[in-house]
């Protein structure tokens, strides 16, 4: 398959069960992670980093406990790297809202929220495992009419043993 000129734009992309994981990398290290849909064809590493991090995607996806050792660029101002910190904390199969970890790290939950969706690694850094006090919340993109993101939190979340029970769950510890 032809690769297209938004492939170009990747080191690396790893084709996933919701569609498509793109890399980037810069300076021998991760750069970002974006999920992609499923119009992305998969585009083999240009590089070391994007060959680690494609590696340990393709482990993840079939083992969700497996944990990344990835070279990552430092982005992200003192207190998104704070929140990304608690939610790097969330064990697998569990899920915290984000008034949870607003109180973990006495902030307020909008403010966590922003983090969430200013996080450049998911998966390494797996906001999908925050979610909304009333339901699954937002993910990344909330102008999305496809519903992409969203299906890519509900995908993770299975993968990783979370039932809709259990997210319905921490959203009531939270309240």
């Amino acid at each position: 398959m032809k690769l297209s000129k938004e492939s170009e734009l990747f080191s690396a992309i790893v084709a996933a069960p919701f569609g498509a994981i793109g890399i980037r990398t810069q300076d021998r290290a991760v750069s970002e992670l974006v999920y992609l849909p499923p119009r992305f064809a998969e585009k083999d590493a240009t590089d070391k980093a994007a060959e680690k991090a494609q590696k340990q995607i393709e482990k993840y996806l079939g083992q969700p406990d497996f944990r990344f050792k990835l070279p990552l660029l430092e982005v992200g101002s003192d207190f998104q790297r704070k929140v990304w910190a608690a939610i790097a904390a969330i064990p697998r199969g569990e899920v915290w809202t984000y008034g949870q970890i607003a109180r973990h790290i006495k902030s307020a939950p909008r403010a966590v929220g922003q983090a969430c969706g200013a996080n450049w690694y998911p998966l390494v850094i797996p906001c999908h495992r925050v979610t909304a006090a009333g339901g699954l919340g937002g993910f990344g993109h909330t102008d999305d009419e496809t519903g992409f993101h969203l299906g890519v939190k509900r995908w993770l979340l299975e993968h990783e043993g979370v039932s809709a029970y259990s997210a319905k769950q921490a959203a009531e510890k939270s309240a």
